[in-house]
């Protein structure tokens, strides 16, 4: 099943809930990134976190969502967009923890348990939108509502999967979104909160053979739900020979000229996706009369 995700209604309009299927979308990101277990995991929530958020956005705007926290994991980067697209990076991959005193992927012990969670929109507007929160459980479920409450203003639950095979492959990795609108009665919000309680994991669901539609009427039973879209989502990175060059030529003239010497040319490396663009030394030399000019 391809990977998508669902924007829907409940409870008379007092309920966004979204849902994700992002399986081959994290199982991209680990074979690109050669992520280790934990690593996966922990990577693995802030795309599926990151697809969550982004959906909300229009089509062209994007965010990015930055997760430094004080765990062996290092920095957390991820870029998504209103049509589906994710990237990511973790600083330090190969990271492989036991596992938690529930049996599972030690996620908040990659993380760490203090640090910052910085979310940047760009709508298109002179000065992208910047909140930031501190960390405050490293599991990032929590750390996505979190910052949802403090920084938005939006009452939400988000809850986010992924199951890693013993040979670091992704199995499942999906979540949810619930956001909790103006005027939802006690009774709805009671509702919601029990149900979140007595609720398998994500990803257990999508290796049972859950669609993200099956997910929602899992998570909220009692109501009807009112699908108002599905979109496909991937892994996507936008990195170009181009772009690079660009930033090379950023570096000036003087340290171009001591690539050409010292190296012959130059290689740059994608954080994002990995891919590799070379330049040899003619390459080199035009991006540094560009640079002079």
């Amino acid at each position: 099943m391809k990977d998508y995700l669902v924007k829907a209604l409940a409870y008379n309009g007092f309920v966004r809930a979204y849902a994700v299927s992002a399986t081959e979308t994290i199982a991209e990101a680990q074979r690109r990134h050669e992520t280790w277990n934990t690593a996966s995991a922990a990577l693995g929530r802030a795309m599926v976190g990151s697809l969550l958020l982004g959906s909300t956005l229009k089509g062209e705007d994007k965010l990015t969502v930055k997760i430094q926290g004080n765990g062996p994991a290092g920095a957390i980067v991820v870029d998504s967009n209103g049509r589906g697209d994710v990237k990511g990076y973790i600083k330090n991959p190969q990271i492989s923890l036991p596992l938690n005193p529930q049996g599972k992927l030690d996620v908040r012990g990659a993380v760490g348990d203090q640090g910052i969670f910085t979310v940047i929109k760009d709508l298109g507007l002179k000065e992208p939108f910047s909140g930031q929160t501190p960390i405050v459980s490293g599991e990032l479920g929590e750390d996505f509502t979190y910052y949802l409450a403090v920084s938005e203003q939006i009452p939400s639950a988000v809850g986010l999967s992924v199951l890693v095979e013993t040979d670091d492959s992704i199995r499942a990795a999906g979540g949810f979104m619930l956001q909790i609108m103006p005027g939802a009665s006690e009774e709805i919000i009671d509702a919601i909160e029990k149900r979140l309680g007595e609720l398998p994991r994500v990803s257990t669901l999508i290796d049972d053979g859950q669609s993200p539609e099956e997910i929602l009427a899992t998570l909220l039973p009692d109501t009807t739900i009112e699908v108002l879209e599905k979109m496909p989502v991937q892994f996507h990175c936008d990195c170009t020979k181009e772009k690079f060059a660009t930033a090379i030529i950023t570096l000036g003239a003087d340290e171009i000229q001591a690539m050409i010497d010292e190296d012959h040319g130059a290689e740059a490396v994608c954080s994002f996706c990995g891919n590799k663009y070379h330049f040899d030394e003619t390459e080199l030399a035009t991006l540094k009369k560009e640079a002079e000019a």
